[in-house]
């Protein structure tokens, strides 16, 4: 009972004293030099703050500006502490009267669409902790006259500043803990000022035009953490000696870093994050590197490094993530990778590597995502019977390996975790397995450009989260199967994988309208458009009217078959297609008007079919040229061949019996006429004969 009590005490305090608290924040009363400085601040804006002085015309002490949107004062001082609008959509330009508010202690602008150069006002407040001016529209160059000695947080990154960066920020504010730079237009180096920033935790200069070295000093400031510098010139990293690193997070990917990559990863006592991708980085992968510690996710991918791949898996014991695709390692797969415990991801896609896929790979139970495509890899068959047995393996992707083999028909083949399979331009034989029937969770399925054979097996418009399909380019026959128009993604689309996909690239042929082949490249496979791909086969049969169900579908291309029939007008149900290629068929009948409907279709053809009437005039078709309707003679519209009207060679011609009503016709109307003047003759002589007889 007591206890109840003395709860019950603190709960009557705690409440009372927010209600104090509660009580003071309403009661505060706006600083004059701080209201001065919010009105200098409103006039560079190009439209007012829902809130904000809504009678500009009366006397600034009758404003209480901490009870403003976006505004909090601090309840001690009473002056302003911080200035939250983000998503406001302000435009405008900062003015210098900003400087009346000396003791703002957070100043946060951010996500707003702000515009001109920053004053320099700004950056000589005492007081002020924080700044965020990111995503806005100030241009021009940052001013290097910064005095802000408590400054804790600066971001200025997604603007259009231009020059160098400041050298005077640390100099003056020996504080701070984040600098943001990023999406900016800065040129010039790495300040050698920024030494100064002791107690520096975060810094990001990326997709900016740095360029030069990134200087040592850089890595071995005492509480930096992350360092992003991707997506500017940088050309070389310089060795740190004997000191030692703090960071956790390095990103110095799509610069211009050439030769080998520094062997000073021993130094890096807690680095988790390395990504150098997309530079000129050559040689081999460093020991040190090699046998890290504590790194968990390294991507070198897009590099010219060369030699084995020899990680020391019994050593990376945190590696979850490896990206080597794209550079010219040669060997064949090495087999301990299947003991690093913890490696979900692994792309090996794009290198020189050879042989088989090691039998270790049956123990590899963390393996998630597997690409090993654009290899030499050979005996397909001993691939899928060892990797069913990795449990959690979710993507798999085999293109560009196993060229002629034989896709294997075992029907003992096991993939229950299995969400998408890409064994595609391999030019495999045989006839799409049964054993697919058991991949109940797959989302994408692409066996294109192979020698596929046989008919397209019914079972697949049962799975329910299949969203992309493409069988193209192979030598299938048979009708399309109506159960195709029953894939429920495609009807309401409801995709998600369980954690995010990998950044990991897939790369994919593609044959589009015009005949002519590319390479499309996606980064994750939920970012996949919703597609059914059939074309390039020896389909027949008719284009089924149900094919309008599929209202979550992007890409419907049947082109370059032996499909016959008309065109469903159903089809104007699919909403969300962009892409309708019916070309190549052997299609009659005419263009349903109601395709004008589909407001997002951007690529259609129904060139070379059999098709004959006017083309369709209004929405998307008014943007489509005449090679989307080409090769079909009986074609016409305002935009293709002029339609002309002209006798219908069909019919039948007149009979003598038609040509006989039409002349007695002729005569019966000739003689009505005849009548009518006979009388109107008569009428006229009476008038004029009777008032003389009289």
């Amino acid at each position: 009972m007591e206890m109840v009590v003395v709860l019950w005490i603190w709960v009557f305090l705690l409440f009372s004293v927010q209600t104090q608290v509660l009580v003071i924040s309403q009661n505060l009363t706006c600083d004059s030099n701080d209201l001065k400085g919010l009105t200098g601040f409103m006039k560079g804006l190009e439209s007012p703050i829902d809130g904000w002085w809504p009678a500009p015309s009366s006397s600034l002490s009758s404003y209480n500006c901490c009870n403003w949107i976006g505004i909090t004062c601090d309840s001690s001082s009473g002056r302003i502490a911080k200035l939250h609008l983000p998503f406001k959509e302000l435009t405008g330009q900062l003015s210098d009267s900003v400087s009346y508010l000396d003791q703002l202690i957070m100043l946060n602008l951010s996500h707003n669409f702000l515009s001109g150069p920053l004053p320099v006002s700004l950056f000589h407040l005492t007081y002020l902790e924080v700044v965020d001016l990111s995503s806005n529209e100030f241009d021009q160059v940052l001013t290097f006259s910064i005095n802000l000695p408590a400054l804790q947080v600066l971001d200025i990154s997604y603007n259009k500043l231009m020059g160098f960066l400041p050298f005077g920020l640390c100099v003056n504010s020996t504080g701070i803990r984040v600098l943001n730079f990023a999406v900016n237009y800065f040129t010039g180096i790495i300040p050698p000022q920024f030494k100064n920033c002791i107690f520096l935790e975060h810094l990001s200069v990326a997709s900016n035009f740095i360029s030069g070295i990134i200087p040592n000093f850089l890595l071995v400031l005492p509480r930096l953490k992350e360092l992003t510098l991707q997506d500017n010139g940088f050309t070389s990293i310089s060795g740190i000696g004997d000191s030692f690193s703090r960071l956790v997070r390095l990103d110095v990917s799509s610069n211009r870093l050439s030769g080998a990559i520094p062997d000073f990863f021993h130094s890096f006592l807690n680095l988790s994050y390395f990504s150098a991708r997309s530079n000129n980085l050559s040689g081999v992968i460093p020991p040190s590197l090699l046998s890290s510690r504590t790194i968990s996710s390294l991507n070198l991918r897009n590099n010219s490094l060369s030699g084995s791949i020899n990680f020391k898996c019994s050593i990376m014991e945190h590696l979850t993530s490896l990206d080597l695709g794209t550079n010219k390692f040669s060997g064949t797969v090495p087999a301990n990778l299947a003991s690093c415990r913890k490696l979900k991801a692994l792309n090996l896609a794009r290198n020189k590597l050879t042989g088989q896929i090691p039998e270790s790979f049956k123990k590899f139970e963390s393996l998630s995502y597997l690409s090993l495509s654009n290899c030499s890899f050979n005996n397909l068959s001993s691939t899928l019977k060892i990797l069913q047995n990795c449990p959690k393996l979710t993507v798999l992707i085999l293109t560009m390996n196993f060229v002629t083999e034989q896709l294997p028909a075992d029907d003992h083949l096991q993939f229950k975790s299995l969400k998408a399979l890409v064994i595609a331009n391999c030019r495999l034989m045989g006839s799409i397995p049964s054993w697919l029937n058991g991949l109940t969770q797959l989302q994408l399925l692409d066996f294109s450009f192979n020698h596929l054979t046989g008919m397209i097996p019914a079972y697949l418009g049962g799975f329910e989260s299949l969203f992309y399909l493409d069988l193209s380019n192979n030598s299938l026959s048979g009708e399309i199967p109506k159960n195709l128009t029953q894939l429920q993604s495609m009807i309401s689309r409801n995709i998600s994988f369980e954690e995010p996909s990998p950044d990991f690239p897939f790369f994919k042929m593609n044959s589009n309208l015009s005949g002519r082949g590319s390479i499309l490249q996606y980064k994750q496979i939920i970012r996949f458009p919703p597609l059914l791909d059939l074309s390039s086969n020896h389909l027949t049969g008719p284009i089924w009217w149900e094919f309008g169900n599929l209202k979550k579908l992007h890409v419907l291309d049947l082109k370059d078959n032996r499909l016959s029939g008309s065109i469903p007008a159903s089809l104007s149900r699919m909403k969300n297609i962009e892409t309708l290629d019916l070309s190549h068929n052997n299609l009659t009948g005419t263009i349903p008007t109601s395709l004008v409907n589909l407001n997002f279709l951007s690529k259609f053809s129904v060139a070379y079919n059999n098709l004959k009437g006017v083309i369709p005039n209004g929405g998307q078709f008014l943007t489509f040229s005449n090679s989307s309707f080409e090769g079909n003679p009986g074609l016409c519209g305002d935009y293709f061949e002029k339609c002309q009207i002209h006798k219908d060679s069909s019919q039948t011609p007149a009979s003598s019996v038609d040509q006989h009503d039409d002349d007695e016709l002729f005569i019966l109307r000739l003689l009505v006429l005849i009548g009518f003047a006979s009388g109107f003759l008569v009428t006229v002589i009476s008038l004029l004969v009777v008032p003389r007889i009289r």
